[in-house]
């Protein structure tokens, strides 16, 4: 099935009919290190490919990344001219990929799911391609929403963004990216996937992202760690902890199954009874 093709529907809607689920630190834990290691390889591209003082770097990164949700994002606004794909080769390419193992429980887990599932993230394709293939999780899903998915050549030109998040100085130069938390990027995902925001649960690690789900309609669950925050309506220390704290994303299958067999033991009743008389 293509992305954003939904399935026929017959008779009751389900409850939930998508997952919308990033996928750093979110498929896989914190632990990992490539977040560690992600953020080292931006700050040296920051320094070497764009020549920021190395003392200014982590600084301003930080700064970039808590205003514009990415620091790439937040680097294009305030003005540094580079190339999105060498920056996306240079941040990801010396990643420690081999950190990450295949993982069966969840395969098996998401597998199980009988609703549409999407990965939504800010990285870039190819980086997505490798977490997923690393992870063994590579068929789970229908599809992948990602910087590429969120930003054409035109969009990127003519963007102005929309940010669904407390700006305290108006005068913030706007960003030509669209990424999460920003209102633009979470419509657009829904309009990608074709998808009910009242159906569709959104996972995500980042308390600003879950915020910026909520305030778009999303079911929201915030991964890596049991205390919700603003806009979390679940919260798992691990994502292999979905079955206990969402039983019923499987439930509505479950109750379909069971009308289904019960339907199945009439028609079989009714034919003997027929071959009877």
């Amino acid at each position: 099935m293509a992305l954003g093709e939904s399935p026929l529907v017959t008779g009751q809607r389900p409850r939930y009919e998508c997952l919308l689920l990033d996928l750093d630190d979110t498929l896989y834990p914190l632990s990992s290190g490539l977040a560690a290691a992600c953020t080292n390889n931006i700050e040296d591209y920051v320094n070497q490919k764009l020549g920021v003082k190395k003392s200014r770097v982590p600084g301003l990164c930080r700064e970039l990344y808590k205003t514009y949700g990415t620091t790439m994002a937040g680097l294009k606004a305030v003005g540094y001219v580079f190339d999105f794909d060498d920056y996306h080769r240079f941040v990801h390419g010396r990643l420690p990929y081999e950190n990450l193992k295949p993982d069966p429980v969840l395969k098996n887990l998401l597998l199980s799911m009988p609703q549409r599932k999407i990965i939504f993230t800010n990285g870039d394709k190819v980086h997505a391609s490798k977490v997923l293939n690393r992870l063994g999780l590579q068929d789970c899903f229908e599809g992948i929403i990602c910087f590429e998915t969120l930003n054409t050549l035109s969009q990127i030109t003519e963007n102005n963004n929309d940010w669904d998040m407390p700006i305290v100085n108006s005068t913030i130069p706007a960003t030509p990216i669209t990424c999460k938390p920003s209102k633009e990027s979470i419509e657009q995902a829904l309009h990608l996937a074709n998808a009910d925001p009242q159906r569709t649960i959104f996972f995500d690690d980042s308390t600003r992202n879950i915020a910026a789900g909520k305030r778009a309609g999303l079911h929201t669950v915030l991964v890596g760690t049991s205390v919700r925050t603003e806009g979390a309506d679940f919260a798992l220390e691990s994502i292999h902890n979905i079955r206990e704290a969402l039983p019923e994303i499987w439930e509505e299958e479950n109750e379909e199954r069971s009308k289904n067999v019960v339907r199945s033991r009439g028609a079989v009743a009714a034919i003997e009874t027929v071959i009877t008389a």
